[in-house]
């Protein structure tokens, strides 16, 4: 009877580990401010990073295709140049680009008026033989309500008398936007592809912060003036099964906050950076989020970028557990990028 168990044991172990088989799945969103046109260098500086890192997907916000220029093909030759394969497609304010070729792709709702709000997707089949579907998001950026408590107005960016320090009052302004309207979108839309069977990843520059990070544990720090404030679309994505990589990993706001924005460089006037010049602004508004499955495990998530933030107008070097890969060369933008590997069950 003992050898019979034991047979069974080992039948199911060596089956078991045989379908355990696991492939590795490399995420990057990068914001490119003004598709690299703003920092000196800035286009070759985007190229280098994606040539250095090799993601399999990146989500791109600030896509603007200049002068009449094609961006992606634009990109994808650069990156071809360097030995490198990606698809894309014609897309404008977000964009996609992927290691794998395109099963379906193109825009998802509709633009606001400035271009902001838009959702961009791809499907793609993984080396594992799964499908997955990936978006893109770039969200409106006024009604940025993140900056009321810190004193300054929500579309002007003109210093206010005082603080707003009413979560309701701040929440009510977060929803005149157009985000809520683009993540319930992103939402409704992604809930057709999981019933496909795909797998669902989400890159983007939310221009609003996470409820994960405005917390009883932080309302007296960076500015948030004792405010906590349930950010109701990183809200509406855990309620719906979305899980945020980078708080997956790092839950702890305080060691970790993983500010993505504003990322100091050297290059540019610092003036130029800030929003807010008298006030700490320093926020996570850059994300990777993933739909919950059990084929998807998260294994690990680093910011990409200057170590350095700026405070109040002056450069700082971040001294948070935070981990950082720093930039080989110049640093092509304002934001901080975010890097992900999953790896991806067969």
């Amino acid at each position: 009877m003992k050898q019979v168990v034991y047979s069974l044991l080992f039948v199911f172990i060596f089956v078991g580990s045989g379908t355990a088989q696991t492939y590795p799945l490399r995420v990057l969103q990068f914001n490119i401010w003004q598709e690299g046109t703003t920092v000196p260098g800035g286009f070759d500086g985007v190229v280098e990073e994606i040539a250095r890192l090799q993601p399999d997907l990146v989500a791109l916000s600030e896509v603007r295709n200049y002068n009449n220029t094609r961006f992606h093909e634009r990109i994808v030759t650069a990156l071809k140049a360097k030995g490198l394969t990606y698809y894309s497609f014609y897309s404008d304010d977000t964009g996609i680009l992927s290691k794998y070729p395109l099963i379906e792709y193109g825009p998802l709702g509709k633009k606001d008026i400035d271009f902001r709000g838009t959702i961009h997707k791809v499907v793609v089949k993984h080396e594992s033989g799964k499908e997955i579907t990936f978006y893109t998001a770039h969200l409106q950026y006024t009604k940025a309500a993140n900056y009321l408590p810190r004193a300054y107005d929500a579309d002007t960016w003109e210093k206010l008398p005082a603080p707003v320090l009413s979560a309701d009052s701040i929440i009510q302004n977060n929803k005149l936007s157009t985000r809520d309207e683009a993540i319930a979108a992103f939402i409704k839309d992604a809930r057709q592809e999981t019933k496909k069977g795909r797998l669902v990843f989400l890159g983007g520059d939310f221009n609003e912060p996470s409820h994960l990070d405005w917390t009883k544990r932080t309302k007296n720090l960076f500015d948030h003036h004792g405010q906590i404030v349930p950010w109701n679309n990183t809200l509406s994505l855990q309620k719906n099964g979305f899980i945020d990589a980078y708080r997956k990993q790092f839950p702890n706001e305080v060691s970790h906050p993983g500010f993505t924005f504003p990322a100091y460089i050297t290059t540019v006037p610092t003036k130029k950076l800030v929003w807010a010049p008298d006030a700490d602004e320093r926020d996570r508004i850059d994300f990777i989020f993933y739909r919950k499955n059990k084929a998807v495990r998260l294994k690990d998530v680093t910011i990409v970028g200057p170590k350095e933030s700026i405070l109040k107008s002056q450069p700082v070097t971040e001294a948070t557990k935070d981990p950082f890969l720093l930039p080989q060369g110049n640093w092509p933008t304002d934001h901080k990028a975010l890097l992900a590997d999953f790896v991806i069950k067969k």
